[in-house]
């Protein structure tokens, strides 16, 4: 299928219309610099942001479930409440789509079973605290994962959480919005819908590809 068409089809409105989705209102991310970045903070914690500069402030985020399977298959950011005129896929420093093959994306590795939003200085914020927990735990640092992540997909019962909110610095605004991505492992890309005059309304990261229902 046609990723562009399908991300199209399925979230150009305000809201989506498929029996094979269920959407849940996950919070708001804060973006200090509108440099956002998409990436599985587990392995790439120098990821480029994208290309464009999105608005800066508080956006509603969006989770979008594989209704058969529960698993996550979307991931929205909603910037302005306009329509979506244009799909593009959203690309970093250096990527240009007429280079790709038929069939080729641009997007992310994922290899710990997580993505995340975050922007570029909030990214730099938790490599801050990476190294900060690092230096003062030293042989006892079990790794980020374990000493930031982990406690924040468990809820008091001890039941895992498939999304949540982190803020790597108290005293800054930046968070961190990470979740399960799709099945597992793989590789995933993301696509930003454009209102009339040309300003970012949603960015859209793809997961599972579910078949647009007309």
């Amino acid at each position: 299928m046609k990723h562009l068409e399908n991300i199209a089809t399925l979230f150009s409105k305000s809201f989506v219309e498929s029996p094979l989705l269920e959407t849940y209102e996950a919070g708001k991310i804060n973006l200090p610099t509108g440099k956002l970045v998409a990436c599985d903070p587990l392995i790439t914690s120098d990821m480029k942001e994208f290309e464009i500069l999105f608005p800066t402030g508080d956006f509603n985020v969006l989770v979008h479930k594989e209704t058969s399977s529960d698993c996550i298959a979307y991931v929205e950011i909603v910037f302005r409440n306009e329509a979506v005129k244009e799909w593009k896929m959203a690309t970093t420093e250096g990527q240009n789509v007429n280079d790709l093959q038929t069939g080729e994306i641009y997007g992310y590795p994922v290899e710990s079973g997580m993505g995340s939003f975050m922007d570029a200085d909030t990214q730099d914020e938790l490599n801050l605290l990476e190294k900060r927990l690092f230096h003062r735990k030293g042989a006892d640092f079990l790794g980020i994962y374990e000493e930031f992540f982990h406690p924040h997909f468990y809820d008091e019962s001890g039941a895992a959480d498939q999304f949540c909110f982190l803020q790597p610095n108290s005293e800054k605004p930046g968070n961190i919005f990470s979740f399960e991505t799709g099945y597992g492992e793989g590789f995933y890309g993301s696509y930003i819908g454009f209102s009339q005059e040309n300003l970012p309304v949603k960015l859209v990261t793809e997961f599972i590809e579910i078949s647009a229902v007309n």
